[in-house]
């Protein structure tokens, strides 16, 4: 199986349990602030933590339609994230699955490292394009950093 991916690193002045917390409530808080990039995240099947299926529903920046993600792994202590997308035109008729891992690193400043993985498993020979991987590596930036801006514009809730 050929595999290509990208990587997105972004430093925060949050702190990483603050930024894991963000990330974990990610299915909530993406259509509220990036819903031209997410219509909807629901929940399939499984209560919201490992082996949980959600459906992604996509916004009109996204050239696609919809794609069905499993959580992987929710790790606190290490602040550790993954799921896998295992079906979806995000697929691209080219790709049997899409894992990303997210981490968040701690800083000496008391911030964090916001550090996605996003390796693409590929079918046969063919990949997605370099326009594709850096469209996707723009977005996942973007994504963040709008979740983000929401955690500054409502200290309350973080």
């Amino acid at each position: 199986m050929n595999t290509t991916s990208v990587e997105v690193e972004i430093a925060s002045a949050y702190p990483p349990e603050t930024v894991f917390e963000m990330i974990n409530a990610f299915h909530t808080l993406a259509p509220k602030v990036i819903p031209q990039v997410f219509k909807s995240i629901e929940i399939l099947d499984g209560d919201g933590g490992v082996g949980t299926i959600r459906l992604f529903t996509f916004g009109d920046d996204v050239p696609f339609t919809s794609g069905k993600f499993k959580q992987d792994a929710i790790d606190e202590i290490n602040f550790v994230y993954s799921y896998t997308f295992f079906e979806g035109d995000n697929l691209m008729g080219i790709l049997d699955s899409i894992n990303h891992y997210v981490k968040v690193i701690p800083t000496d400043d008391e911030g964090c490292v916001f550090k996605q993985i996003v390796v693409y498993n590929c079918k046969g020979d063919e990949k997605p394009s370099t326009e594709f991987l850096n469209f996707e590596k723009e977005l996942y930036e973007k994504t963040y950093k709008a979740i983000e801006a929401y955690a500054a514009a409502h200290p309350e809730a973080y």
